[in-house]
């Protein structure tokens, strides 16, 4: 007998080998009808899966939000099914399900097309449509092997062959069509419904590895209603309006290029940008006490060893070799060269905690494939820091950093969604006993620090020490994962990083490695796509732009100009021949925040026409309190002039209309 608890609490005997569509109709004929998956302790399994063991026990219903990633898992299925039959001789890969859909890779030898979605969508709502009963089967490994290998399908035999000795080979029937997966499946494609899209088509290489031979991957998406279907359509419009590549190009904001793959061309206005997010960002760090420092961009071979990077993010560096014999390596990150300048000369207790800061330029060589304009690049800043302190001062600091962090996002106009607590990788320095140790003490700094739960990531941690992970929400509902904080025992060991104690013994100090923005570029990028182009006044590019309506104001909108440079606003003039409507126009498309109009009347009386980026109507002002009012607008938040709690009028959603 196996005793299974359920969410109301109730406990329940049954026979061993019972299965939760059992379980259901005991119930109720209603649940065993509506039922798709089960949940014992915490794992989900097929409906008709036999239970080997008790616990705590679910029946989940396709309106479970826990059921939408098996929906997703088994649309892929469906795919591959489509597609095999549409195009005999595909063969299949991996199907997984992934963040807001799934994909399929297959191995075919001439390229699907755009073209085929349709069609093969078509047959994805047929299958759906046969209601195939979907049901799973333990194979011997051999009978698998052979199985696979005769039908032609090479790379499910070469998924088999790696698997451990130990491992059962689970194979899904899916009407008379069938796939190696570990599952969990839902009962029948019926339950998959027709709330699908294929998105995109690209290559992959089979286990991503470029030496491997290239596929085709399918994307498409999945959801559990129409509904849901049409809102996240909606959702990917809007990205796609937002494209930080293409309003990048439009605002003249920076390029890449094929002869720098993965590396920043910065023009004036997105340089302007990137200097006002790194001047907030210096600004608050020098008030919180940290002490900015520069480390060379390439350090020995024999450095990176010791740390261990060579080992964990060799494949990833740029190497030289010189004349000399010595191998050197651009930077992939700043810690190992932070503990090199904490090394210097005696430390005590009492100077600790230390906060070193640096913006630091690294280089990680990333495949071009996974390259994405300013968002994954292969040269990136990071606002970098490392806070060196005793074990007993972890929590505190932990919790000063989530103030500046929050304070910090706050005033980028950008909220925090989540925080997620990375834990030991497989691959990872230092020992078993330290890892509990950190894991344990960064878990309860961050319950203290976060006014909110943290969510757990297995595996995901750095290889030296686990690491919290903040997770921001853009305009749109977007999430992005910019600042850190790790927590690390193993570096300063590595180093022989120490402090004179309070006894007068030698210790080893803790190293907090944290960032706000992360990767400068990524964060941008980010800034870019939440306010689609159309920032507050504080970070504009171009903040002002004096625009007349005539030549006989040409002189009065230089005096303009320069009386709004010298109150120190960023300031175009724009003196052309072209009608007010034409300049207005294409000024807003730039997002512009601010145009200053001027005409022959505005001249004869020392006045502008101030149009907000997003408004229809404007305001009339001397030039005097123009100039006081906007330069008192365009104060960034953290300076202690601007009046708190008032709202910019511009880099709102309405902002948007107007390009």
């Amino acid at each position: 007998m196996i005793e299974l608890v359920f969410p109301d609490g109730s406990k329940r005997p049954y026979e061993a080998g019972v299965t939760g569509r059992q379980i259901a109709a005991g119930i109720a004929k209603s649940l065993e009808k509506k039922a798709v998956l089960v949940k014992l302790d915490g794992k989900l399994l097929d409906l008709d899966r036999p239970l080997s063991h008790g616990g705590a026990f679910q029946i989940l219903t396709r309106e479970d939000p826990e059921v939408l990633e098996t929906i997703r898992h088994d649309a892929a299925h469906v795919l591959a099914e489509a597609v095999q039959e549409l195009f005999p001789g595909t063969q299949v890969t991996i199907g997984p399900s992934i963040e807001d859909g799934f994909y399929y890779d297959f191995a075919r030898d001439e390229p699907f097309s755009l073209d085929d979605f349709e069609k093969i969508e078509a047959k994805m709502r047929e299958i759906v449509e046969r209601d195939e009963p979907i049901r799973r089967e333990v194979w011997d490994r051999n009978q698998a092997l052979e199985h696979f290998r005769g039908i032609g399908e090479a790379y499910k035999a070469e998924i088999i062959e790696d698997l451990p000795e130990s491992e059962e080979i689970s194979v899904y029937w899916q009407g008379g069509w069938k796939d190696l997966c570990l599952g969990p499946h839902l009962p029948s494609t019926r339950h998959v419904g027709k709330a699908f899209k294929l998105t995109k088509l690209a290559g992959a290489y089979w286990r991503g590895d470029h030496r491997n031979a290239q596929l085709q991957r399918i994307y498409g998406t999945a959801w559990a209603t129409e509904a849901d279907l049409e809102a996240y359509i909606q959702r990917v419009e809007e990205a796609e309006k937002r494209d930080h590549r293409k309003i990048g190009k439009a605002m003249d904001l920076f390029h890449i290029q094929e002869e720098g793959k993965g590396m920043v061309f910065w023009h004036a206005k997105g340089w302007t940008l990137y200097r006002e997010v790194e001047a907030y960002i210096r600004r608050r760090l020098t008030k919180d006490g940290y002490e900015e420092v520069k480390t060379p961009q390439i350090l020995d071979r024999s450095l990176w060893e010791a740390s261990g990077h060579w080992e964990k993010f060799g494949a990833n560096m740029f190497v030289c070799e010189t004349e000399e014999g010595e191998s050197l390596a651009v930077k992939p990150m700043n810690c190992p060269g932070h503990v090199q300048i904490f090394n210097v000369g005696q430390k005590s207790y009492r100077d600790l905690p230390l906060r070193m800061a640096e913006f630091g330029a690294c280089h990680r060589y990333e495949p071009s494939g996974a390259l994405h304009g300013i968002m994954r690049v292969r040269g990136f800043t990071q606002d970098d820091a490392h806070i060196f302190c005793r074990e007993d001062q972890v929590e505190e600091e932990t919790k000063r950093f989530v103030r500046l962090l929050n304070s910090a996002y706050a005033d980028f106009g950008v909220e925090l969604h989540s925080v997620k607590l990375a834990l030991r990788p497989d691959l990872r320095a230092g020992t078993d006993e330290i890892w509990d140790i950190a894991e344990q003490k960064l878990e309860r700094a961050a319950r203290q620090a976060v006014n909110m739960g943290v969510e757990h990531l297995p595996g995901e941690g750095a290889f030296y020490g686990p690491k919290l992970e903040f997770h921001l929400r853009d305009a749109i509902g977007r999430t992005w994962q910019c600042g850190t904080l790790q927590l690390d025992f193993v570096l300063p060991d590595r180093l022989d990083a120490e402090y004179v104690a309070e006894d007068g013994s030698k210790q080893r100090p803790v190293m907090l490695h944290r960032a706000i923005a992360g990767s400068m570029e990524r964060f941008i990028g980010m800034l870019i796509e939440n306010y689609a182009g159309a920032f507050p006044l504080w970070l504009a590019p171009t903040q002002v732009v004096v625009a007349t309506i005539t030549s006989d104001a040409d002189d009065f909108a230089r005096t303009a100009a320069a009386k709004l440079k010298a109150a120190g606003l960023r300031v175009e003039t724009d003196l052309r021949n072209e009608k007010i409507n034409y300049k207005i126009r294409e000024h807003s498309l730039a997002k512009a925040p601010v145009i200053a109009v001027v005409g022959r009347r505005e001249a004869e009386e020392g006045k502008v026409a101030l149009r907000r980026l997003g408004s229809q109507g404007q305001e009339i002002l001397t030039l005097e309190e123009a100039v006081l009012r906007l330069a008192s607008e365009a104060l960034p938040p953290d300076d202690p002039m601007r009046r708190r709690g008032e709202a910019d009028t511009w880099g709102s959603a309405e902002a948007m209309e107007a390009g």
